[in-house]
């Protein structure tokens, strides 16, 4: 076991143990800020069997899954992937991952025992396709990553497994909104205009719920009738400075230009007018924000947080377009009263106002618009992905196609053939 000296500073405790000298000087590692002595000593551990293995984290003979995950989550996923995508694998990984598997060494998992305890998992929870492929992907990322990125495992035994034959079909949650429905919904809250010009802008752009309320005033061009998708909203646990943070497009091509009709466009116009006249009688009672960036440990921007500002400061102010009417932002909170009537008063059931974003794909593709077109529309990088998840056929559309398919292939030979009258001594 490596010397590893343990002191006490002040009211924690630091562990400190010598490493290669360079140019003749002797060189340490040390960490303090741990509060017993034992916490300090086994943080002084993993440190050095880091250290003796030129940085890679963990020996492959000891580790247990459990513990690499939760090194994959801290040192992978936090880095690269947004954060409500961390939040799901972690939750997954709690709840189903570790009770399963995560006892054993991570060395020891076959592909043998993930493809049996995926089958098990179908077994055993009556979930939808998509909520397994979530956990799949959970094995595969933190098994390529063990392999190829952080080598404590020679063969990644993940590469194979599938998913099994799922024969419940999923429900099919996602609405398709009708042009009735539409109105019945903006004539109930008419007077909610906020809620009104989110629901019209992700109505006629098709796009995501936290696109639409990231949107600042320098994001539309009410000039040239366009929308420049830059920006998602999230949130995370709230504290004394909120909750709501500004990050990237979910993909790289939901970055994108939108072009926006007359009808939104009036609308938008109207809405901004709206606002100003009122930031004009509420005056300093009008609440403004700003962003603030936040950083690691490293001194690296991270992250973009919404914050309310300080009267007393000045800000850069950020003009976020969905507010409440005093000029409070609340991001995708906005629809969670709205949507709350629109199912128990209004009796839309299980609508969202994510689906506002299908309902706009299969529109404007029944409407004649190539599916590639569609696609970039929505920020997809791939077709199939429209082609899969968005896009649905409409019941009327469907009966008009066959419609026109019959009578443009039936013949006069056919209508005379079809009539099935049973000819003389060919009754029984």
């Amino acid at each position: 076991m490596a010397n590893i000296r343990i002191t006490k500073r002040g009211k924690v405790y630091q562990y400190q143990f010598e490493i290669a000298s360079v140019n003749g000087t002797r060189k340490y590692i040390n960490k303090s800020g741990f509060k017993t002595k034992a916490e300090a000593l086994e943080a002084g551990n993993i440190a050095y069997t880091e250290y003796i293995n030129a940085g890679k984290p963990f020996k492959e003979s000891k580790l247990s899954y459990s513990d690499y995950l939760d090194y994959w989550l801290d040192n992978y996923c936090k880095n690269n992937l947004k954060y409500n995508t961390v939040e799901t694998y972690k939750s997954l990984i709690n709840k189903y991952i570790k009770s399963k598997i995560g006892k054993y060494k991570i060395s020891t998992l076959t592909s043998v025992a993930l493809n049996n305890f995926i089958v098990e998992m179908v077994n055993e929870y009556d979930f939808s396709r998509e909520y397994f492929k979530n956990i799949l992907k959970v094995l595969k990322g933190s098994f390529r990553e063990a392999c190829n990125l952080y080598g404590i495992i020679k063969y990644n035994p993940a590469l194979t497994i599938r998913l099994p034959k799922i024969d419940k079909e999923d429900e099919d949650i996602k609405h398709l909104y009708t042009k009735e429905e539409i109105d019945i919904i903006l004539d109930k809250f008419r007077d909610n205009n906020s809620f009104i010009c989110a629901f019209l802008t992700s109505c006629f752009t098709g796009m995501r719920t936290g696109e639409v309320f990231a949107l600042t005033w320098e994001d539309i061009d009410l000039e040239n009738g366009v929308i420049y998708v830059q920006h998602s909203v999230y949130d995370k646990p709230k504290d004394s400075l909120g909750r709501w943070y500004i990050g990237s497009t979910k993909t790289i091509t939901g970055k994108r230009t939108i072009y926006i009709g007359d009808t939104l466009k009036t609308a938008l116009t109207n809405y901004k007018k709206m606002q100003d006249e009122i930031k004009k009688l509420y005056g300093k009672e009008y609440k403004y924000y700003h962003i603030e960036d936040v950083k690691n440990e490293y001194g690296k921007v991270i992250e973009n947080r919404i914050v309310i500002n300080n009267n007393e400061l000045e800000y850069e102010n950020v003009n976020l377009v969905f507010t409440k009417i005093d000029g409070t932002y609340t991001g995708t909170d906005l629809i969670r009263y709205p949507f709350k009537v629109i199912h128990e008063e209004l009796g839309i059931k299980k609508c969202r106002f994510y689906d506002l974003r299908g309902t706009y794909a299969t529109k404007v593709l029944n409407n004649g618009t190539e599916i590639k077109d569609v696609a970039n529309l929505l920020g997809h990088r791939n077709v199939e992905t429209t082609e899969n998840y968005y896009i649905r056929s409409i019941e009327d559309n469907r009966r008009n196609a066959v419609n026109e398919f019959d009578s443009k292939n039936t013949t006069d030979v056919i209508k005379s053939v079809i009539g099935f009258q049973i000819k003389e001594g060919e009754a029984l």
